[in-house]
């Protein structure tokens, strides 16, 4: 009788296995989150830019944050930039948003994006961009100029996600 009661006791405080690997990643997710986080805020007070108007901490969550510096050398990538595209933050640093467009990239919205980049302002667009695999994913791209004290470009800032209306 007391082997069954111990028993009982046991199964019934015990958790899943599994439940603890969902934890884990959660946990790892939002330690990658604030990592984050802490790089933006640490380039944000290096190049004197109010970023409290781009709600980073809110967008972060869902989108790949991917920061350019004036000349679009990229300086930055949220650890979402793996499983959108198959490259690892350190993969793409110092490298051009180009390096994910391919024959398929539609030229007309390429342009338009650079001439909203020539006139330093906002643009939206959908694009079809290449992961490190080759396959096409269309991405969904929210860029802003970031602009320091002084009101000089210092950085362009894009919030991005894969299209899945397409």
């Amino acid at each position: 009788m007391k082997n069954s009661k111990e028993n009982e006791a046991l199964q019934s405080n015990s958790a899943p296995v599994l439940a603890w690997d969902f934890h884990y990643e959660y946990l790892n997710e939002l330690k990658a989150i604030f990592a984050d986080l802490k790089k933006i805020k640490k380039i944000s007070n290096r190049f004197s830019w109010d970023d409290n108007n781009l709600q980073i901490e809110n967008r972060i969550l869902d989108e790949v944050v991917l920061l350019t510096d004036a000349n679009l050398k990229i300086v930055f990538a949220s650890n979402g930039i793996k499983k959108m595209t198959g490259y690892t933050e350190s993969e793409i640093i110092g490298k051009t948003p180009k390096m994910f467009q391919g024959p398929k990239t539609s030229e007309i919205a390429l342009k338009e994006i650079r001439m909203a980049i020539q006139s330093q302002v906002p643009f939206e667009k959908t694009i079809e961009n290449y992961k490190k695999d080759g396959k096409i994913y269309k991405c969904k791209i929210n860029s802003v100029p970031i602009f320091n004290v002084k009101g000089e470009l210092s950085h362009f800032i894009a919030f991005e996600s894969i299209d899945k209306s397409a």
